[in-house]
């Protein structure tokens, strides 16, 4: 028990980053995706219409009973197993991502290899130096700068130490993208404001 986490003053309970060296596992969260419980909600109506719709067009039929309404239970839930959003926060030096049944994290500053994951849903994947990864969609990162902002101050303390050696084109790439959305956002800004 008295190993497994620090005492904390009243009132902090994890609300403040922890000023011991390596806080990576318990320290403070600097930023979380701001689109999750939006996300969520999404999920969780998916899955409600999908019920609904199954239960009503079984109660025209005249075949619902309870048999088949656990069934479409069923079916919605793992509908909304497929949706659930993952959960991603952030903190000095690590990197969360939580799904529906477990977290991944990994320490932004002991980063080994960043890589980019082709297909229909594209991720950036994150490995650090004790062999943990993790996979965030890029649209993650455009839609919350401070969480791209610790990844790469993570990342460019992980390649001055030498330990980051693979995927410095990825992360070029996706500064390249994190730069340009901000010049579009900044332009936005001007253009609503009348200031071009």
């Amino acid at each position: 028990m008295g190993t497994q986490a620090p005492d904390r003053g009243p009132g902090e309970h994890g609300k403040h980053k922890e000023t011991g060296s390596g806080g990576s596992a318990s320290g403070g969260v600097v930023a979380e995706d701001g689109r999750w419980t939006r996300d969520l909600w999404a999920a969780a109506f998916c899955a409600l219409a999908l019920l609904v719709l199954l239960h009503i067009v079984d109660l025209g039929a005249g075949t619902l009973d309870a048999p088949r309404s656990a069934l479409w239970s069923g079916l919605a839930g793992l509908l909304f197993a497929v949706l659930y959003p993952p959960r991603v926060t952030v903190g000095h030096d690590w990197l969360a991502v939580r799904g529906l049944l477990r977290e991944r994290r990994v320490h932004t500053h002991l980063l080994t290899r960043i890589s980019r994951r082709e297909g229909i849903a594209q991720r950036v994947v994150l490995r650090d130096a004790t062999g943990r990864r993790v996979e965030i969609d890029p649209i993650t990162l455009a839609a919350n700068p401070l969480i791209w902002h610790e990844i790469d101050r993570g990342a460019r303390r992980s390649r001055e130490s030498g330990l980051l050696r693979t995927g410095t084109p990825v992360l070029d790439g996706l500064r390249s993208r994190m730069d340009d959305i901000e010049t579009e956002r900044a332009r936005a800004v001007f253009e609503a404001s009348g200031l071009r």
